[in-house]
């Protein structure tokens, strides 16, 4: 393990989750049934996010009935990727040795890029079913609730006791929880400052996917306890260090958002002319 990676004080870790409240990850329970933090917040970003595209599509002139049945493809599409490459890339054995955990999801464990690329599979398989809809304006209706989604998740991870960020030398942790939550609030604020304007269709869908990107693997991805693929750069005393998986994985998706964002405003240009 990386000089980097040591674990954060375990008290200073148990002081963090009583100010926040979170000192299970159970929020509350009627009878045998558990409510868990992780998915109240999952729940509430898909209800929320419901909401706000219906109600735009609507006045996008979409048909209600093929915005409801795109938004179950690409739920399904979104959790399936996000729990399988989860497992796949921490707990594989779980396929063959404890078979049912695998779709304990809400017990916390999804994984971001597998969400979207389920997620973005699964509308694509819809799109091909509804002829009315195009890809980039449904793709936009969708960002509020990819980043009030990021944003509550990951206030949930404090009581999962996961996404925890390194230890420093003057005795704090990085809050990598409240990092990540932060990037998705301040992108969540981003979408509604620019949606209103006359924007090419997909762009607000593609630079939001960069933007995350980008503040994901320069500040919480450097901030949290990782692995590091190689030490690209490490200090212990600030409790930073790269290079991980999750930074080095970024490149190919900014380079490709980055890409879609230039085709986005090339096609709107081509229709203008």
């Amino acid at each position: 393990m990386s000089r980097a990676l040591y674990p954060a004080d375990e008290g200073d870790m148990i002081m963090a989750y009583w100010a926040w409240g979170f000192t299970s990850p159970v929020a509350f329970r009627i009878g045998p049934l558990a409510f868990r933090w992780y998915g109240l917040a999952m729940a509430t970003a898909v209800l929320l996010g419901w909401f706000y595209y219906m109600i735009k599509g609507k006045s996008q002139g979409m048909e209600e009935d093929q915005l409801a049945s795109l938004a179950f493809w690409c739920i399904i599409g979104g959790v399936v990727g996000a729990r399988l490459l989860f497992v796949l890339v921490n707990f594989p054995q779980w396929f063959w040795q404890d078979f049912w955990q695998v779709f304990r999801i809400y017990e916390g464990g999804l994984a971001w890029h597998g969400a979207l690329l389920g997620g973005v599979l699964g509308g694509l398989l819809g799109l091909r079913r509804m002829p009315d809809l195009a890809f980039g304006p449904v793709a936009d209706l969708v960002v509020p609730a990819l980043a009030l989604g990021y944003g509550l998740v990951r206030i949930t991870n404090i009581a999962n006791e996961e996404v925890l960020g390194r230890a420093t030398m003057w005795g704090f942790s990085w809050p990598a929880q409240l990092i990540g939550s932060t990037i998705g609030f301040v992108l969540l604020a981003r979408h509604f400052m620019l949606v209103n304007r006359t924007l090419p269709p997909s762009y607000l869908f593609w630079s939001f996917l960069f933007y995350h990107q980008m503040l994901r693997a320069i500040i919480e991805e450097t901030v949290r306890q990782m692995p590091l693929i190689f030490e690209l750069w490490v200090s212990p005393a600030w409790g930073m260090a790269l290079l991980t998986p999750g930074q080095l994985s970024a490149i190919p998706i900014l380079l490709g958002t980055w890409w879609m964002m230039k085709r986005a405003g090339e096609r709107r240009e081509a229709a203008a002319d």
